[in-house]
């Protein structure tokens, strides 16, 4: 195929997904209003095309049709193409893939729409071939067709489409649960999720499975509520089979986004910022309820890779990493025992692929993910060798395969900084600095504070992506909405007021943006961005969590550090409505359950006084930070600030810490030892 060397209207993008397109023969716009008038003045339908750098869907088809010069003509003699990376822009993601899941039952990327051109969608579906294949039309067939009906029967399009936006405007609409926000809620969400269960290989479902780090959050949740152990055992069973899956890297740590079968074992191998900052902290949380070291291994693993290799100068930190590297999907993370001999000797060699299950014929095209289907002890039994020695192999082994990795072509990365993600990451930062005590977590929690606080933030609003120097477009509600919630964490892990100011100061600017002073909740978008076909509103927990069920989680921590009843009516107003949704369908709305948790629980108000820095002080904390405590907020300093600590003095010139309820403080305590009693003192729920 000719070498396209001229570019299109992309080529002044900065995300990494629209400058691959840059080169297409096809005569790509980005969203905005130089295509829309263009499509308005001709009266051509808009061809919208939605991928992310990410996706190995979205190369396959722009090799096929996209660098195709015959397929690209027919697009530009009848349409006006239009490329969206959907990480910059997820609400126009949001409105046309519900759209695209209303007409044809499922969704997924690459996402192809067409709409009028008042932006009104009239067809769509995902991934077209290049020609008819296995009952699926081939994509010059789809393209003339969809041109001829546009061009005959466009007053039926209209009225159609007119309906479909109709269908998206009252899709957001929830009902009221008749006994309003009680546990009941909570408990039958959690028999549902139950049911569900897949005892054998653990998460919920059949394949693909997605890792369900809000689901098993939520768990752990009800576990700590009601005792119930086997919601604690659903959990545990559910980490250790991911954790010796497929899906996680075994040799250089952190989550792919999802195994394409039942077992966690062929992942789809792209790995995605916003996987590892929930599951490290599912990890991590599980590590701090049970102590088991296998937990602690992979949060801290995890976050290492996302230091390692994720992480930008600026401090802010990448958004995701290919699957294919050159031009193979997995090659980079596949191995064969001769590789492995090569590199760590026959006797190891041999010892390692046993453990690691690398075989001759391989698990996934000839060669092999590596993933660990028999327990060490096992394994050792069989070979022959004590579990110390085979864990030291696969332990010197790890360390030895990924030098050797790191000399391979690595996988694409799309380097731009997400504000969204990076407020997941954040947080997931700051709560490991807190509960493992490791310092280099803290700095890089407070860098990327830092960056997206100082480059991408403008004039007060927030940007929602930054890369090259620039940050631009107006961010989303999800976006104020993880990044709240993360500096409400780095304040917890620091205690430097400043964290805590900036949290109260976006949260009053997302207040201003996002509250539909009409009806409840929030909106997607801004008040003060481009008008749509539809406001959106997501309420779902997806792949990421909502910015609805995060935000309501942010106000409610805000709520009990400062004691302003306004975070606590904004949360009430989100929730109330949710209540049946949540009941009905767990695994949608996993974070929102989270927060009613929160919500109804007897929150610990835990306000310690002392300067942060001291020794003594730093032993209460020590205490404390070890601890899984989902329904509490921490403060801690001298100076009363914030409300929480007010009021409150040291006890006999010592550092003291105080418990409280609803503002209603137990005696003090100024001896770790007598903290820890006091924190391991059962608190049922109150109903």
């Amino acid at each position: 195929m000719a070498e396209h060397r001229h570019t299109n209207h992309l080529a002044n993008e900065t995300s990494p997904y629209l400058l691959q397109h840059s080169h297409n023969p096809v005569d790509w716009y980005p969203w905005g209003e130089e295509a829309l008038r263009r499509a308005r003045g001709e009266d051509k339908p808009i061809l919208l095309s939605i991928g992310y750098s990410a996706c190995h869907w979205c190369h396959v088809m722009e090799r096929e049709s996209f660098e195709n010069e015959a397929i690209a003509s027919i697009m530009n003699e009848h349409f006006i193409n239009i490329k969206v990376d959907r990480e910059e822009r997820p609400d126009l993601d949001a409105i046309y893939m519900a759209a695209v899941q209303m007409m044809t039952g499922s969704g997924g990327w690459p996402m192809t729409v067409f709409l009028t051109p008042d932006q009104i969608p009239f067809y769509g579906a995902t991934y077209f071939p290049p020609e008819d294949r296995r009952g699926i039309p081939g994509f010059p067939r789809v393209l003339v067709s969809v041109a001829r009906a546009y061009r005959e029967k466009k007053e039926q399009i209209r009225n159609d489409a007119t309906a479909i936006v109709a269908a998206l405007r009252n899709s957001a609409q929830a009902e009221m649960h008749e006994d309003g926000l009680t546990t009941s809620i909570l408990d039958s969400a959690a028999d549902r999720l139950m049911a569900a269960y897949d005892d054998l290989e653990g998460g919920f479902g059949s394949a693909p499975k997605f890792p369900p780090s809000m689901s098993l959050t939520f768990l752990l949740r009800s576990y700590l509520r009601t005792g119930n152990g086997e919601f604690r055992a659903v959990v545990e069973h559910t980490l250790d089979k991911m954790a010796c899956g497929g899906i996680y890297d075994q040799l250089g740590g952190g989550f792919h986004r999802y195994s394409v079968d039942s077992r966690w074992l062929v992942p789809h191998f792209e790995k995605m910022l916003y996987d590892n900052a929930l599951l490290s902290r599912v990890y991590l949380d599980a590590y701090l309820l049970t102590k088991k070291p296998l937990y602690r291994r992979i949060a801290e693993e995890t976050l290492d890779y996302v230091l390692r290799e994720m992480t930008s100068p600026e401090g802010g930190f990448y958004s995701t990493q290919d699957a294919d590297s050159e031009g193979h999907e997995g090659k980079y993370f596949l191995w064969s025992p001769v590789e492995v001999s090569a590199v760590l000797g026959q006797e190891d060699g041999d010892l390692f692929c046993r453990y690691f299950d690398i075989t001759g014929d391989g698990n996934f095209e000839g060669r092999s993910i590596l993933n660990i289907p028999r327990p060490a002890a096992l394994v050792a039994r069989l070979n022959g060798v004590s579990e110390q020695r085979l864990l030291e192999v696969a332990r010197r082994g790890r360390a030895l395969l990924l030098q050797e990795r790191e000399r391979r072509v690595r996988p694409g990365r799309d380097d731009k900084i997400l504000t969204a993600w990076n407020g997941l990451m954040l947080r997931s930062f700051a709560e490991a600095a807190r509960g493992l005590g490791r310092h280099e977590y803290r700095l890089a929690a407070v860098a990327a504070a830092e960056c997206v606080l100082g480059r991408a933030r403008r004039e007060g609003r927030l940007l929602r992506s930054y890369k090259d120097g620039k940050a631009r477009i107006a961010a989303y509600l999800e976006d104020y909405a993880f990044v709240i919630d993360g500096l409400v964490s780095l304040y917890e892990a620091t205690f430097d007021p400043r964290w805590l100011e900036e949290a109260i100061g976006l949260a009053n600017v997302a207040v201003e943006l996002f509250t539909d002073e009409q009806g409840t909740g929030f909106y997607y978008t801004s008040r003060e961005d481009e008008p749509l076909i539809h406001r959106p509103k997501e309420l779902y927990d997806g792949a990421v969590p909502s910015g609805s069920s995060v935000l309501v989680c942010a106000f409610l921590r805000l709520w009990k550090l400062t004691n302003e009843e306004q975070w606590a009516s904004r949360a009430r107003t989100v929730l109330e409505p949710m209540a049946v949704p949540m009941e009905l369908h767990p695994q949608a709305f996993s974070n929102f359950l989270c927060a009613l948790d929160f919500y109804l629980a007897p929150v610990r108000e835990i306000a310690i006084i002392g300067n942060p820095q001291d020794a003594a002080t730093q032993l209460l904390l020590n205490e404390l930070s070890g601890r899984y405590l989902p329904n509490s907020v921490v403060a801690c300093g001298l100076d009363g600030r914030p409300l929480l600590l007010s009021g409150k003095t040291p006890v006999g010139g010592k550092p003291a810490v105080y418990i409280c309820r609803d503002s209603v403080c137990e005696a003090p305590v100024t001896d770790p030892a007598a903290l820890g009693r006091l924190l391991d003192e059962p608190r049922p729920h109150d109903h």
